[in-house]
């Protein structure tokens, strides 16, 4: 017969405090329910701990309790990871190092505990979550898309600090562990059974059964958790010395190459799990304890948790203020539903759009001028589609269905029901006023009217429209599949119900969506375009094209401003840049270098010629040498060995540009405007600026952001600098009056971590 009982873990009993570890006990297996009371995912804090610390003494001296499942009582979350609110609080590195320790102490308890617990996982397992997972004797998880499985602690600037550098590289081996821990990637379960990260592959609804089953088997010995260690390359390299130093130097080759150094967990990472390799588990231990701490006091990962914060903050943003529209009913702010879209373009923007909002469940009409461009636009959707199926992100059934969510037209057939138009076309106000009227004499008048346009303002294009009030901006950013930020763009006419609206679409699309006010280029295309300017004006001078290039990329961006004008279209670059000019004459007068190499039909890329060569598949080279004398003076030697011969002819001048002059004015340049962007109320806080700089248009994450990181060089240092250079340079280095008053007055854009 079997018999059941209920028990809560630690604590006080009654309506002050309520635990998050139950547990319940039928035949002598224990079923332990993690809930974190009043919050949407289970996190490991302190409280969590000292109720896992209970529950430990209590399964080791239950001698009724002969093996425990653990599971978790929320729908798709098994462990988020650690509780990021705490670090907030670690003063120095020894705070950190105690927690980490702390960590890893109880976790040993628990891989060391005569009752073997099974983890039954479903849903996120990231961090401190998969870390405890490691520590459990048995791993079982779901065969479900919510199911990941991750370290993603690098991602914040830190290292995994309870076990995860140890116990990793010796489940599944050292090359797979680096992988997952150098990125913070995470991976499905699937591929978790196939790295031997977990045990069992369930469907959801027998986990419970089978984990409740598995329990008993491995308090038998019938059943044990087999290590898999990479296969026979795994033990080649990890029962090598050999082979595991060169693997590990590797690993620091290539990530200091990558990262260039900005990344200091990195390292540090590749350090611990040496030093557990060299001198044994325990000393490993003891080395992620103390590099956790360091890391957790770098100013890296602050401005990393900063990020991090401001991205989850944006997420319950409605993007409305109901407090500035106290006239207005309550039911004014909720979004609308939208369930089926119509994009007017289905060149590589539109069908980016498309290729994501299918993915979503929505239902896509795609329209384009003639039948060719519609079919251009379709392939463009199946082939984002297909790379997520080739790399079994998807499955053929979900493609199968995401590609009969989308259908092309070239009239606007099928538009009288849709909730949102995106118009996708040519920068030119001309045609999207036509486009505008057209969609509106076929659209339902509720439904909204969103342009993608990149630099025009929205008013400009809403003076064609028989509804202001419904249309506003959808700025997505390219590849769309790819980049996370969509900048919604407001007019003083703009119904906040549209703009609602507009940001719930954008989430519900996985972006993170900033509002921001109308005005030429909006906020990341602004604070753009005087950073691409000055490299251009850099190039007028006589500065090599990958010395540029390369000061930028060291600096922290993704790519230099030249390699991104080239990606984007030299074309598109400088229509942009000419509606930029005129709005802002005196500090975004394009450059010559740019200018030239368009007017010779170089576009960059797309055209497979621009600054840079092009092979035929388009994959970039080398700068192409004949593109300097489309811009130098005759005579002029560009700053680069691999172009400019040894030494200058007689009586031509070789001009030098240190790095961290190309650094000072391209960068101060855009920490200006965006200060300008905030003072002109196009953005509406700090916060918003950091967030789109970063995930618009690739500001150093590890910088924080424009004002996060005039905040660390220190406003006063900001002015100086901007004196300075607009003193040699006039008109484009003008201090902002924002920051001048700041500068006086003392002021940062922050007073505290979480602002």
């Amino acid at each position: 017969m079997s018999s059941t009982s209920e028990v809560t873990i630690g604590g006080l009993v009654g309506t002050r405090w309520k635990p998050a570890l139950s547990v319940e006990v039928t035949d002598g297996i224990a079923v332990l329910t993690f809930d974190l009371p009043n919050e949407s995912v289970n996190k490991l804090n302190r409280a969590v701990k000292d109720e896992f610390v209970a529950l430990v003494t209590r399964l080791e001296r239950d001698t009724t309790v002969h093996a425990a499942v653990f599971l978790s009582g929320k729908p798709d979350v098994w462990i988020a990871g650690a509780d990021i609110e705490e670090f907030l609080q670690l003063k120095t590195a020894t705070d950190a190092e105690r927690l980490s320790r702390d960590g890893q102490m109880l976790l040993d308890s628990i891989e060391q505990l005569r009752v073997p617990i099974i983890a039954a996982i479903h849903g996120a397992c990231l961090g401190g979550g998969l870390e405890t997972a490691l520590a459990c004797r048995y791993r079982i998880a779901t065969d479900h898309p919510k199911t990941m499985l991750g370290l993603p602690e690098v991602q914040l600037g830190l290292i995994p600090g309870a076990g995860g550098t140890q116990r990793l590289p010796r489940r599944i081996g050292l090359t797979s562990a680096l992988d997952m821990i150098l990125t913070g990637k995470q991976v499905r379960a699937k591929k978790a059974l196939q790295l031997g990260l977990i045990d069992e592959l369930v469907h959801p609804s027998i986990l419970r059964t089978v984990a409740i089953q598995r329990a008993r088997e491995v308090a038998e010995g019938r059943r044990k958790s087999e290590r898999h260690g990479g296969g026979v390359k795994g033990l080649l390299i990890d029962g090598n010395p050999a082979g595991r130093a060169l693997v590990l130097r590797k690993a620091r080759e290539q990530t200091l190459a990558k990262s260039r150094g900005h990344y200091p967990a990195l390292i540090a990472a590749i350090d611990v799990v040496a030093a557990g390799y060299e001198r044994g588990v325990a000393h490993g231990y003891r080395e992620e304890s103390r590099r956790f701490g360091e890391m957790a006091m770098t100013d890296v990962s602050r401005q990393l948790i900063f990020l991090f914060f401001a991205t989850n903050e944006l997420k319950k943003d409605p993007g409305v203020d109901p407090s500035q529209y106290p006239e207005l009913p309550v039911s004014t702010f909720d979004p609308l539903p939208v369930e089926k879209i119509a994009i007017i373009g289905a060149g590589f923007m539109g069908a980016g759009i498309a290729s994501i909002a299918v993915q979503h469940g929505s239902l896509v009409r795609l329209k384009d001028a003639d039948h060719a461009r519609v079919a251009k636009g379709y392939a463009a959707v199946r082939d984002v589609l297909k790379e997520r199926l080739n790399k079994k992100q998807i499955s053929k059934i979900q493609y199968s269905d995401y590609m009969a969510l989308v259908g092309g037209t070239v009239d606007y057939s099928g538009f009288g029901n849709v909730d949102l138009v995106i118009e996708a076309v040519f920068e030119d106000l001309a045609v999207k006023h036509q486009v505008l009227r057209e969609a509106e004499a076929a659209i339902n008048p509720t439904a909204i009217f969103a342009s993608n346009t990149s630099t025009i303002p929205i008013a400009l294009i809403a003076q064609a429209s028989s509804r202001p009030e419904r249309v506003l901006g959808m700025h997505f950013f390219s590849p769309v599949h790819k980049m996370p930020l969509l900048e919604v763009i407001t007019t003083p006419t703009t119904y906040p119900q549209v703009t609602a609206t507009a940001v719930a679409y954008g989430k519900k699309l996985g972006k993170t969506v900033i509002v921001v006010n109308d005005g030429p280029g909006f906020y990341a295309n602004r604070i753009l375009s005087p950073y691409i300017n000055e490299a251009g004006i850099l190039l007028d001078q006589g500065v090599a094209i990958d010395i540029v290039d390369k000061a930028l990329v060291d600096f922290g961006f993704p790519v230099g401003p030249i390699t991104l004008i080239d990606e984007v279209g030299l074309d598109v670059a400088t229509k942009a840049g000419k509606i930029m000019a005129d709005a802002f004459p005196d500090r975004m007068q394009p450059a010559r270098s740019i200018q030239a190499v368009v007017v010779a039909g170089r576009y960059g890329r797309k055209s497979k010629k621009g600054f840079y060569s092009y092979d035929k598949e388009g994959k970039k080279g080398e700068v192409d040498p004949s593109v300097y004398a489309l811009f130098l003076a005759p005579g002029s030697i560009p700053m680069v060995k691999s172009i400019a011969p040894p030494s200058a002819p007689e009586g031509v001048e070789r001009p030098d540009m240190p790095a961290v002059q190309i650094q000072q004015r391209t960068v101060l340049a855009m920490l200006n405007e965006a200060a300008r962007c905030l003072s002109d109320g196009i953005i509406r806080t700090p916060r918003d600026g950091d967030v789109g700089a970063v995930f618009g248009i690739g500001f150093p994450p590890f910088r924080g952001g424009p004002f996060r990181y005039m905040d660390s060089l220190g406003i006063q240092i900001v002015v100086q600098r901007l004196e300075d250079l607009n003193a040699r340079f006039p008109g484009r280095f003008e201090p902002s009056e924002l920051l001048l008053e700041m500068a006086r007055r003392r002021q940062v854009f922050y007073s505290d971590e979480r602002s």
